[in-house]
């Protein structure tokens, strides 16, 4: 909503895999594209102590203000990290995963109707689903990411 004030600002810096450190939740997003939905799973994501989000480079949504309002405050408060080939973040995760001590869980999350793509499929340890006990037998993606990360965190007790 415009108030007669404009501010331009710099994009939020995108961090590398390697400059996570340790942290024993990720959340990982396939082609999740509504920034609505992006913007609510990193709220989610900050509500759970996720160490950071991780996202394509292409078919997500790119920070703007539909994103940071989705998000509520919490862009300025996890890292997003843009990679170009998701199935290689997957494993650079796995080998960061072992160089650590401790159980460690990367969620990944896949787009609203396609859902995973078949290269992420072959490359996930673990395939999971949501299933609803009522009429309706799907949510959206920030639905079923509040309650993966409710599900992750309590397994990490």
């Amino acid at each position: 909503v415009h108030q007669g004030v404009m501010i331009e600002a710099e994009p939020l810096s995108s961090k590398p895999l390697s400059a996570l450190g340790e942290t024993d939740l990720l959340l990982i997003l396939d082609q999740v594209t509504d920034p609505h939905n992006v913007g609510a799973i990193m709220r989610s994501a900050v509500a759970f102590n996720a160490g950071a989000l991780i996202t394509t480079a292409r078919h997500s949504p790119q920070e703007s203000g539909v994103l940071a309002k989705a998000a509520s405050g919490a862009l300025e408060l996890i890292p997003l990290v843009e990679v170009r080939n998701l199935s290689d973040a997957l494993s650079e995760v796995a080998a960061l995963e072992q160089s650590f001590s401790g159980k460690k869980v990367a969620l990944v999350l896949g787009a609203e109707g396609k859902g995973l793509r078949q290269k992420t499929r072959e490359t996930v340890d673990t395939l999971a689903r949501l299933d609803m006990p009522g009429v309706i037998k799907s949510l959206n993606v920030s639905n079923a990411a509040a309650l993966s990360l409710y599900a992750a965190r309590k397994h990490l007790g």
